[in-house]
């Protein structure tokens, strides 16, 4: 859906059997770890990233690294009670409540997403929001 948006994408997972060529044919894929791929890609104020894994040692790592950067946007999914969880996890490593702040999460608007390809659509949207600056919750 990014792409069709008119989006680069790039999949950053270190685990080669969920980011694999047969799943993701037209896309780049690097399999590193994301912390240490999005500082190497150059993140700035017309990249957005969004964690996807549900592995917190994957997710928090790339928020750390997407809110050190100019990302226009960065979303994690999860429930609220992720969230709150992930909030707290980020908070006790110094990650400061105004770069919390600039996570979306739950990603994506809240348009009673239901399945992968409307999970998308409401992450998309979002994403599409926020750069045109109609992003306010």
């Amino acid at each position: 859906m990014a792409r069709a948006l008119g989006y680069d994408v790039l999949i950053v997972d270190p685990r080669s059997a969920f980011a694999t060529v047969e799943r993701f044919a037209d896309i780049g894929i690097m399999h590193d770890w994301p912390d240490e791929a999005l500082q190497t890609l150059g993140l700035d104020a017309h990249t957005a990233v969004v964690v996807l894994s549900h592995d917190a040692k994957l997710d928090d790592t790339a928020l750390i690294s997407a809110l050190r950067s100019d990302a226009f946007y960065v979303g994690a999914l999860g429930s609220r009670k992720t969230n709150a969880a992930r909030i707290e996890r980020l908070t006790m490593v110094g990650v400061t409540a105004a770069d919390i702040a600039r996570i979306r999460a739950p990603v994506g608007l809240d348009i009673g997403a239901q399945g992968a390809a409307e999970i998308a659509l409401s992450i998309m949207a979002e994403v599409v929001a926020v750069q045109r600056g109609k992003g306010a919750r």
